[in-house]
């Protein structure tokens, strides 16, 4: 599985999402500032309410822009079994029923599911608590995820 591959279709679907996303901000800018939108009481409250939710969106903008700058600049290294696992990693995680998962330990902002070939490959951040308890894991290791009501344990089938 190649992984600038996986970190182009990131970084495609974080264009996708900020796209939406400036379009909202534009729609609810327009609809805080148009003439109709004017408040006639202290009840009428739909440029305010549109007011919050153009700046919500701005802000989730920005959020996407520095998440697709990050990784822009990530570059995935090869497995090096003396570090354990870092970002850059791709993981087969298997669990107690024999299901497996592939993952792909990148930077933070873009967490999706993607498909490569017929595989399905989730994308996490260290940031994410499995991310986190990923880090420095080695083939073999066990791999739970911490603060879950309900024990998720794992192991680590094999790490490119």
């Amino acid at each position: 599985m190649d992984k600038l591959s996986l970190q182009q279709q990131v970084l495609e679907r974080l264009a996708e999402d900020l796209q939406q996303v400036e379009q909202a901000a534009r729609a609810a800018h327009e609809t805080a500032t148009h003439e109709e939108n004017i408040a006639e009481n202290k009840y009428d409250t739909l440029g305010l309410e549109a007011a919050y939710l153009a700046t919500g969106q701005a802000r989730r903008a920005d959020a996407i822009r520095q998440a697709m700058a990050n990784w822009r600049q990530f570059r995935p290294r090869p497995y090096d079994a003396s570090k354990g696992i870092q970002l850059g990693a791709l993981v087969c995680l298997v669990d107690a029923n024999d299901a497996q998962q592939l993952l792909f330990l990148g930077p933070a902002g873009g967490s999706m599911k993607l498909v490569s070939g017929a595989r399905s490959v989730q994308i996490i951040s260290s940031e994410a608590p499995l991310g986190g308890a990923l880090l420095g894991k080695c083939e073999g290791d066990e791999v739970s995820i911490p603060g879950a009501p309900n024990r998720q344990q794992f192991e680590v089938l094999w790490v490119q």
